[in-house]
């Protein structure tokens, strides 16, 4: 019997914390959460997408693209630091090979009707999409802080903890929401899967 698909998205603010970045993927490479696949922030590329836009006041379907592509750069050094890790457009067909993918959005560039190309849409909700497209029992979303206990997405939306779209593709998306931070894991929807203890 396959064990239970996860999406893992890993907060690009964790690569202030290069010891449990390394660590976190370490443990995903070997399997410890079971099945996964991950989905890595923008971190600080995106945050310099952010100060370019900022500056020069481009439009935001360009600034998505852009962050898209910092989301890219990310799952790069991510596989850098963790060679065990594949960089694929489709996590699916290395599933399929055993391998552990990390996501490269870069296909949603094209553009997708259920995706708004600002920034209400970061990588936590693009992890949700993705779950939800894979058919996945969990989604965690590692943070570099912890999460309020017992906020559910509209309530992490408000005060900023994750992005404005985040309740939509929640709702969306049956599975567990699971925010995992340095103090541990928050259950944010759903029950916890033997996938994401």
């Amino acid at each position: 019997m396959r064990q239970p698909l996860s999406v893992v998205k890993v907060g690009g603010s964790l690569v202030a914390d290069r010891a449990r970045l390394c660590r976190l993927l370490g443990a995903l490479a070997d399997g410890a959460d079971g099945r996964v696949v991950v989905v890595p922030g923008g971190g600080g590329l995106a945050d310099a997408v952010r100060a370019a836009q900022g500056a020069l006041g481009f439009p935001d379907p360009l600034a998505h693209r852009l962050a898209l592509d910092a989301m890219a750069g990310m799952a790069r050094i991510f596989a850098a630091l963790e060679p065990r890790l594949t960089v694929t457009q489709d996590p699916a067909q290395l599933l399929a090979a055993g391998a552990v993918p990390v996501w490269d959005p870069s296909a949603l560039k094209a553009g997708r009707p259920e995706i708004p190309e600002s920034w209400d849409v970061t990588s936590d909700s693009l992890a949700l999409w993705l779950a939800a497209r894979l058919g996945a029992q969990a989604c965690l979303l590692v943070k570099s802080v912890d999460a309020r206990p017992g906020a559910g997405p509209a309530e992490l939306a408000r005060l900023g903890f994750v992005d404005a779209a985040l309740p939509g593709f929640a709702a969306r998306f049956p599975g567990a929401i699971v925010l995992r931070g340095p103090g541990g894991d928050r259950l944010c929807r759903g029950a916890l899967p033997e996938c994401a203890a």
